[in-house]
């Protein structure tokens, strides 16, 4: 079937227009939990503890934490009350709103260092344990001794990146010794390259967009038997990265006594690009709670490659550019024009569907929140503050509670809006997102 067919006539059209929107998944199924699926988040806890001493000892932000990657969850009720004294519409009392903030994840400042720290350590146990230089039951210190970095240091560790999985991966990678060559679009954000650099990563810059970064870096990797690749399209560790953040997140909700069960359910907002992150958030979020937590993906109204690739119901992969959209966006960690092989299938039974946000939008909304909770995010990281209100508010949102019975128990919700970066942002580009939010 062609995949406009596939969208419907109306779903199309707006899309094509840049219009907002709330899609609901017609395969999704609240019941199913995946389990029945080969990926086991608990690997990656088990990595992460006994990781967290060397992690502990290489980054002093993460003394404080034992070595444990971890961001604030946060409340957010001036937002809440912003948005709905303003008069969007849906974002009235119903639940509790929190921030989970990843914009300050410590190191590397975005939702990226979760699966890229996770890649890199696996990439760091083989090759130690195949070379005889680290037994299995070590302590993981010892891989931040002298003459272990000097042999990690033989091999590079190479990935596209529109910018923040670069700097995961190429700050752990530095902390280890590896060398790191992150490839990017050359119309990728300048201050993400420069930074990059800064941080004694090497930067190759492509013609074309995010996907044309991708298959370059793979491609050479595939000519040095030293380089690994990281492939944020087809990686397991690095989605296991990811889904790992699922228990830390139901310890926080946990602290903050906000129950999760059929009487308070949970729905999560997260942006997407090309889907690793927020599909193995989601995954290990229907791992551990199942029918009782609803997650929701945003992606930008120029580059919704989730949304199209779950709506064509296909394993052929479909471009958001085989539609008729251009995949030009300000939200460059977004900008992705085809959602990831890996992810795609396991969302068309899990998420619950997927809504979009232009660019000013973005900028609006990362100001407003901003001024409501003195919070400064970048504005791709503001892509899922919309959620509450399409769920809460819209005729589909309302249809999509009336459907599993979620109206009775709306007001013990708890809804998490994941902010997935912008620590690293330079003073002079947040002055210039203010400039763009204010208009």
């Amino acid at each position: 079937m062609d995949p406009k067919d596939a969208l419907g006539p109306e779903t199309l059209q707006r899309l094509l227009e840049k219009q907002a929107l709330l899609w609901l998944s017609p395969t999704h199924d609240p019941t199913d939990d995946g389990r029945d699926l080969p990926y086991d988040p608990s690997a990656a806890h088990a990595r992460f503890e006994r990781c967290a001493g060397l992690l502990a000892r290489l980054f002093p932000e993460l003394e404080a934490a034992g070595g444990r990657l971890s961001s604030p969850l946060s409340p957010i009720p001036r937002l809440q009350q912003r948005l709905s004294s303003v008069g969007e519409p849906g974002a009235g009392s119903e639940g509790a709103w929190f921030l989970k903030r990843d914009d300050i994840l410590p190191v590397a400042g975005s939702v990226k260092a979760r699966g890229g720290f996770h890649e890199t350590l696996c990439l760091a146990e083989r090759l130690t344990l195949e070379a005889g230089l680290l037994n299995a039951d070590a302590d993981r210190a010892r891989l931040a001794e002298p003459s272990v970095r000097q042999y990690l240091g033989r091999h590079t560790l190479s990935v596209g990146s529109t910018g923040n999985l670069g700097l995961a991966i190429g700050l752990i990678g530095a902390g280890l010794g590896f060398h790191a060559a992150v490839h990017m679009s050359s119309d990728a954000k300048a201050w993400k390259k420069d930074r990059l650099r800064n941080c004694g990563i090497t930067v190759i810059e492509h013609a074309g967009d995010y996907a044309a970064a991708v298959a370059s870096g793979r491609a050479a990797a595939l000519d040095d038997p030293l380089t690994h690749f990281v492939d944020d399209e087809r990686s397991e560790a690095l989605f296991l990265g990811y889904a790992a953040a699922a228990r830390e997140l139901l310890d926080q909700l946990q602290a903050a006594r906000r129950p999760v069960d059929a009487a308070h359910p949970l729905f999560v907002y997260l942006p997407c690009g090309v889907g690793g992150a927020p599909g193995g958030i989601a995954y290990g979020l229907k791992r551990l709670l199942g029918p009782h937590v609803h997650c929701f993906f945003a992606e930008p109204a120029a580059s919704p490659c989730m949304l199209v690739q779950l709506a064509a119901d296909t394993r052929t992969p479909v471009s958001v550019h085989d539609i008729g959209l251009d995949n030009q966006t300000e939200a460059d960690g977004l900008a992705v024009g085809l959602a990831s092989p890996l992810v795609a299938p396991l969302m068309s039974r899990l998420l619950a569907g997927v809504f979009t946000v232009d660019d000013a939008t973005l900028f609006r909304d990362a100001l407003t929140l901003e001024q409501a909770e003195g919070i400064s995010i970048e504005p791709s990281a503001a892509a899922g503050l919309r959620g509450p209100r399409w769920l809460l508010g819209s005729p589909r949102g309302r249809r999509y509670q009336q459907r599993h019975d979620l109206t009775p128990v709306i007001g013990g919700a708890t809804h998490v809006i994941w902010s997935t970066g912008g620590a690293l942002v330079p003073e002079d580009m947040r002055a210039q997102f203010r400039a763009r939010g204010a208009h």
